[in-house]
């Protein structure tokens, strides 16, 4: 399979994006969100404000990342249209175990150390206003992951409870997943992580499982 050749020009916009994530990430774990600015996050990435804009919509976007613009846009997509005719919780293990190698491979490419990089997410959520936002943002998700399940077995969320309950069970394992791998210093393979805690969570989550077999590593995901 041939690789895609990627241009200068989006080179370019790849190391500015790497640049403003990493100011942010500095930045607030050294002074809280209330006391970071766009303009401070920009400043330290040395572009300006307007362009930080061209990349992010606000220092939250910027601190928490995710490849796509609107990351519950894309979820949401995948999760109603990816693998027709495939059983949901496969397709949602699937897109979310790729959504969680997609944030690990991005915080890699931040450079310096990774678990450098997670004492400084750690750090960060401390505050109350990451905190807030963060659980805004997984909130956003839940919702999206709950209509694409929906589209996905024609449901209505407003009517049918299924599509809101798995959603819920599958954001639970997600950040469980993240807060395990985060307190391993990024050791553990965090895609094979909430890989294997969905096959868990579709077998009713057993007390004996390949779940709690799993030894830590260094992160490949």
């Amino acid at each position: 399979m041939t690789t895609p050749v990627v241009s200068l020009r989006e080179r370019k916009k790849l190391a500015t994006r790497r640049q403003l994530r990493a100011a942010a990430l500095h930045l607030v774990a050294e002074h809280g969100m209330a006391n970071v600015t766009v303009e401070d996050i920009a400043a330290a990435a040395d572009v300006s404000p307007r362009t930080f804009f061209n990349y992010f919509p606000s220092k939250e976007a910027a601190l928490f990342g995710g490849h796509d613009p609107d990351r519950a846009a894309g979820l949401r997509n995948r999760v109603a249209y990816q693998a027709p005719g495939e059983p949901a919780l496969e397709v949602l293990r699937t897109v979310l175990a790729q959504d969680a190698q997609d944030m690990a491979d991005e915080l890699r490419s931040l450079g310096d150390d990774p678990a450098d990089w997670l004492r400084r997410m750690k750090v960060a959520r401390n505050d109350p206003h990451v905190r807030a936002a963060h659980a805004a943002q997984m909130a956003r998700i839940e919702r999206a992951i709950a209509e694409g399940l929906a589209a996905r077995i024609g449901a209505d969320v407003e009517t049918d409870p299924y599509p809101s309950v798995v959603a819920a069970a599958a954001v639970g394992v997600m950040r469980a997943c993240v807060a395990f791998w985060a307190g391993s210093g990024g050791t553990a393979y965090l895609g094979q992580l909430i890989d294997q805690a969905f096959r868990a969570l579709a077998d009713g989550l057993p007390e004996h499982s390949a779940l709690r077999d799993m030894t830590s590593g260094k992160d490949q995901n």
